[in-house]
């Protein structure tokens, strides 16, 4: 067999988005939601915050504003005092009803399934864009969190690029459009339980050893 170290950056892309889908193959965002506009919400706190704790703050959060114009008609201070466990309340209150108040007054309360659309939306970015265009409405996306732009460092995917846009155009040149969406949230599944940033990456338990560039 060819040596590894002479994979293409492709080549090796393709064999661990393989080597993923059996490692974890009913990966699913791990943020407890039902509707777009709640994943919109979710995904604003979930900056500096951990899912699991976005998913218990939620919700009081969405059953005492069950819907976009709830939320929206909502001061932006009982927002605050609501989220305020997930940190940044101030701002992350003031997101979440800039952003409701835009999908009442220029979308008729719905989510819009355009990147350039999504990204007029306030505390919106490219990585709440692309969650949004994958998770809700099925089409390629790449979700550049913290997990994504480390692992592809450390896999040779990327050569030092920490920039999540750059990590993110890097990306489309090397993964198949529809495998975009999953391949993002198995790296994160794989970044929280092998190839983990706090601590000393499990490096002997990884099913992607023999081909990542850390190791070779």
């Amino acid at each position: 067999m060819e040596s590894q170290k002479r994979y293409t950056k492709k080549q090796r892309t393709l064999d661990i988005i393989e080597r993923l889908k059996k490692e974890y193959p009913d990966t699913v965002c791990t943020l407890d939601t039902s509707h777009a506009w709640q994943l919109l919400v979710s995904v604003r706190l979930a900056a500096q915050c951990t899912d699991a704790r976005v998913n218990v703050v939620v919700q009081d959060l969405f059953a005492k504003y069950p819907g976009v114009k709830e939320l929206a008609a909502a001061d932006v201070s009982d927002i605050e005092a609501i989220v305020r466990p997930c940190g940044l309340g101030k701002s992350k209150a003031r997101d979440i009803s800039a952003c409701m108040n835009m999908l009442v007054d220029s979308y008729d309360c719905q989510v819009p399934d355009s990147l350039d659309e999504l990204l007029k939306l306030p505390g919106v970015g490219r990585k709440s864009a692309n969650l949004i265009m994958g998770d809700i409405y099925g089409k390629p996306a790449i979700v550049t969190d913290t997990h994504c732009i480390r692992l592809v460092n450390r896999m040779g995917l990327v050569d030092g690029i920490k920039d999540p846009k750059k990590v993110e155009m890097e990306l489309w040149k090397l993964v198949p459009p529809d495998e975009s969406n999953d391949f993002c949230h198995r790296l994160v599944d794989h970044g929280r339980s092998v190839c983990t940033a706090r601590t000393k990456p499990h490096c002997d338990a990884c099913c992607l050893s023999d081909i990542c560039k850390k190791i070779i």
